[in-house]
């Protein structure tokens, strides 16, 4: 049996966690490998909405196993919060919830230092979304962080404050105010409460799943162009949230990787700093936020919105081996007199469909084909064929241009509002 992943082909937001729980019916397990609590996976049914952050997006699913890989960094406090908050629906999750020993810890510290940084900065900033993230990971490539195995452990104050006294340090010669007491008690709080959990070593549990013939469905968060290696560095999180993340993020080998399911929206949007050939500041833009209510999920910070690009898109599907791809947010873009799309790049007066090295570079042009757009509610539409046919040529010339075919269209929010192709 093999492992088939999820993730996304932007800057994130592409709605991986609706398109998650779609496919859940299918498989007996979810695993996230990478990210933490910045992540926002929207998940809407029965008339609810809910947002889950490191939760893999399969909870809602009773006879779903949902694992936290060892590649995701957890913030106790958060986790602990989310969990309490996911179980008022009445889902049991203490049954089917399960952390990899191995998976870093998110310290309050973390957090103040994410601040610190952000603000020492300043015009420079990359637009952290303050939750302790690159810190974290940043300790865990410095060898000196703090895992979920720490703390079962007889010496984890030791460690504990051993990572925090560096912490400390540093933000004072940032000059940065703080109160680590007024932060601490949740925390130490909200590790006693993890302790009661499944705690797994998860390489050997996931693995094991894989032989016994279970069907493990490998979540990301973020997207494809945030990955710290191949995204729009430094404007990027500090994972590797490309196919290759799902390997080091679970510990399972790259033989064991089937089908790569690759998001993209009908449109692009970015949230905080960074390069965006295809953005649009001017009244198109706010439209496509209206209507999209594209507002982090997790943040509320407002998206950067813009027309689909096809080079990073390709781009990124070559990157992770993009099997089957799914489109979301097809409904945004009824309405529109005409729609474009990035097909190229003009850069120093060569055209290209290749991303230089620095995408952020001003002589990146972007070069537009426009469509018909398309109208009415298409919500309600369940058969490919009963779309507009404008809708449809539009997504004929996408496949046409990438070259892998388009395999779900999602109409909706809803998992109800999805079309098989």
């Amino acid at each position: 049996m093999k492992v088939d992943v999820v993730l996304g082909l932007q800057w994130g937001d592409e709605g991986k966690g609706k398109i998650v729980d779609v496919l859940t019916p299918k498989y007996d397990v979810v695993a996230r490998f990478q990210g933490g609590p910045n992540a926002g996976h929207s998940l809407e049914f029965g008339g609810n909405k809910y947002v889950l952050n490191t939760i893999p997006s399969g909870i809602f699913h009773e006879h779903c196993i949902n694992i936290i890989g060892n590649g995701v960094v957890i913030d106790p406090v958060q986790l602990r919060k989310e969990i309490e908050k996911a179980e008022t629906t009445g889902v049991d999750i203490r049954k089917n919830l399960y952390i990899s020993e191995k998976a870093h810890v998110i310290l309050p510290t973390h957090r103040l230092v994410d601040a610190a940084s952000e603000a020492h900065k300043g015009v420079h900033k990359v637009g952290s979304t303050l939750r302790g993230i690159s810190p974290t990971y940043q300790d865990k490539i410095g060898r000196s962080g703090l895992r979920i195995g720490d703390l079962m452990g007889n010496q984890f104050k030791a460690k504990y404050d051993s990572v925090v006294s560096n912490h400390v340090k540093l933000l004072n010669s940032l000059n940065f105010e703080y109160n680590l007491a007024d932060h601490e008690p949740a925390f130490f709080e909200a590790v006693e409460y993890l302790k009661s959990f499944k705690i797994i070593n998860s390489e050997y549990y996931i693995n094991q799943l894989i032989k016994d013939g279970k069907k493990v469905l490998a979540e990301g968060a973020q997207g494809t162009l945030l990955d710290i290696d191949f995204g729009s560095y430094p404007f990027v999180t500090s994972s590797n949230t490309i196919t290759g993340g799902a390997c080091s993020g679970l510990g399972i080998s790259p033989q064991k990787i089937d089908k790569v399911y690759g998001i993209f929206k009908a449109y692009c949007t970015r949230v905080g700093n960074g390069p965006f050939p295809t953005e649009q500041e001017n009244e198109t833009g706010e439209l496509l936020r209206k209507l999209g209510h594209e507002f982090g999920a997790t943040t509320g910070r407002p998206r950067r919105t813009g027309w689909l690009d096809l080079p990073t898109l390709k781009y990124a599907i070559m990157l992770n081996g993009v099997t089957d791809l799914i489109c979301t947010k097809s409904d945004v873009l009824s309405g529109f007199d005409q729609v474009q799309l990035c097909d190229s790049y003009s850069i120093n007066g060569k055209v290209t469909s290749e991303l230089p090295f620095n995408l952020y570079d001003e002589s990146v042009q972007p070069n537009y084909k426009s469509f018909p757009g398309w109208s009415g509610d298409l919500t309600k539409v369940r058969e490919y064929n009963n779309l507009p046919e404008t809708f449809r040529n539009y997504m004929d010339y996408v496949e046409s241009q990438i070259e892998v075919p388009v395999s779900i269209i999602s109409v909706g929010p809803d998992r109800e509002e999805t079309i098989v192709k």
